[in-house]
């Protein structure tokens, strides 16, 4: 007698959900990465939980500029540029100029599985790595800016540019991005045209949101906006030339307001020499 086939299911499936993911999970004891919750349930943009999830199973010391991410991803530079300005402002990622034991200045990103918390000592990178800032990445830029090209900067094109954010919380520029703008800031006044005219300028029908740091966008009005014809020069105040006239008594032409004698004339008339 043939054994009866049964249809019900495993018992093994019996907790299973009736819909959505079913997990098949491996226990992974090498090549894998720890992800908070908090980072790839995070709502948004896929391709910024992407570039966060890729950057933290890289190692210390690899690059994860614009360049070596778009290498690696098929989406373009704008997407890879917004994905690590948002991580940027969740705490994720933090980017520090700092000053090496030899004197030079160099950019670091630090990157925080959890933002705001302690860093732990990562057995492939520097020891003792400072603690992440408190402050916003925009305020902090400036003060870490070298002092001498600050300096060198046209003061009035550097007050221009620096009150744009009292205009436009979002145009905030570092000190070396006002230096880098400060020239063409200079062009303009040295062109006539007055501060406030290169506020509204710089200021007037920006986009609702910018796909770049506000510098590029200033960088590109200061450069394709033609400047302003120079002013015409004021007339030179001269002296008015009373018309010509002729001589009643010798018929020599003179100037003067009003027909009448010449200076011999009336020289001749009162008896006192002519002037000279």
């Amino acid at each position: 007698m043939a054994d009866s086939q049964s249809n019900a299911r495993l018992r093994a499936d019996a907790g299973a959900p009736r819909s959505g993911v079913i997990h098949v999970r491996t226990r992974l004891t090498a090549d894998f990465t720890v992800v908070a919750n908090a980072l790839a349930q995070r709502r948004g943009s896929a391709v910024t939980v992407g570039v966060a999830v890729y950057i933290l199973s890289l190692p210390s010391g690899t690059p994860v500029t614009i360049a070596a991410l778009c290498a690696h991803f098929t989406e373009g530079e704008i997407l890879i540029s917004r994905a690590l300005r948002e991580l940027e402002a969740a705490g994720y990622l933090e980017r520090r100029r700092e000053r090496t034991p030899a004197g030079q200045i160099r950019t670091r990103t630090y990157f925080y599985d959890v933002p705001g918390g302690t860093p732990e000592p990562d057995p492939d990178g520097p020891p003792d790595p400072p603690l992440p800032s408190k402050r916003p990445v925009a305020d902090e830029t400036p003060a870490e800016e070298p002092s001498v090209a600050l300096t060198a900067a046209d003061p009035q094109a550097i007050s221009v540019l620096a009150s744009l954010r009292h205009v436009d919380p979002r145009l905030v520029l570092s000190g070396r991005e006002a230096v880098r703008l400060a020239p063409a800031v200079t062009a303009w006044l040295a062109a006539g045209v007055t501060p406030a005219q290169i506020t509204r300028t710089l200021t007037t029908g920006l986009p609702d949101r910018f796909l770049t740091r506000p510098a590029g966008l200033l960088a590109f009005r200061l450069r394709e906006t033609p400047l302003p014809a120079p002013p015409p020069p004021e007339p030179v105040a001269r002296p008015a030339v009373p018309p010509l006239q002729t001589c009643d008594g010798c018929d020599r032409a003179f100037r003067a307001p009003a027909p009448g004698h010449c200076r011999d004339c009336r020289s001749a008339r009162t008896g006192l020499p002519a002037a000279a």
